[in-house]
């Protein structure tokens, strides 16, 4: 079986993406981010050959047009956890990751997967405490994410404490884009980034 990655994301809706980030900058601006850092990250997964790429999106029957070689599931009910957990359980090595950290893509997907070469878990961890990606080998706690306080600088700390008899590894550090700040951040490091008109 083929190393699998999913992305975890909310349908592009107006009005149910990035909440926190709309009350500074508005529904439609939190959309356009939203869409754009969805269909980028899934378009520079899927051109990477070396693994399966899946959506897991919620609502679970909402509309999402996807790149050639994307395949979708559903995220169910329950909590994050129990929706990340029951989606992980599908396949024997995986990474599951999010979607509103710009800059992941294949590169860090390769990594994590070189990384579980030689132990069980790999957490690309997040400048506010989270995480933005995890990826597990075979050998995993029964219960994987325990009383994970989500949203909170605790949640990569809670995390690890149901890997204590597990070999973990760390990719790199990235920042998410919940605020304004990181917003008009991540706006100018898109700036610089762009190639000079001829």
């Amino acid at each position: 079986m083929r190393d699998t990655v999913i992305v975890f994301a909310r349908a592009p809706r107006l009005g149910t993406v990035k909440r926190r980030l709309a009350r500074d900058i508005g529904d439609q601006a939190a959309l356009r981010f939203h869409t754009a850092t969805l269909t980028g990250l899934l378009r520079d997964l899927a051109a990477c050959r070396r693994f399966d790429v899946v959506l897991a999106v919620t609502p679970d029957r909402a509309f999402v047009r996807l790149p050639p070689r994307v395949g979708r599931i559903g995220q169910g009910h329950g909590d994050l956890g129990a929706r990340m957990a029951r989606a992980l359980r599908r396949y024997r090595r995986v990474a599951l990751m999010g979607c509103d950290i710009p800059d992941a893509g294949a590169a860090d997907v390769r990594a994590a997967f070189r990384a579980l070469g030689s132990v069980d878990a790999v957490f690309g961890p997040a400048q506010d405490g989270g995480y933005w990606l995890i990826g597990l080998g075979p050998r995993r706690p029964r219960d994987l994410f325990g009383a994970v306080r989500w949203s909170t600088e605790h949640a990569l700390a809670d995390t690890l404490r149901q890997f204590h008899r597990h070999r973990v590894a760390f990719i790199r550090r990235l920042a998410d884009v919940d605020t304004v700040a990181e917003y008009q951040a991540w706006a100018r490091r898109s700036i610089q980034r762009r190639p000079p008109r001829a």
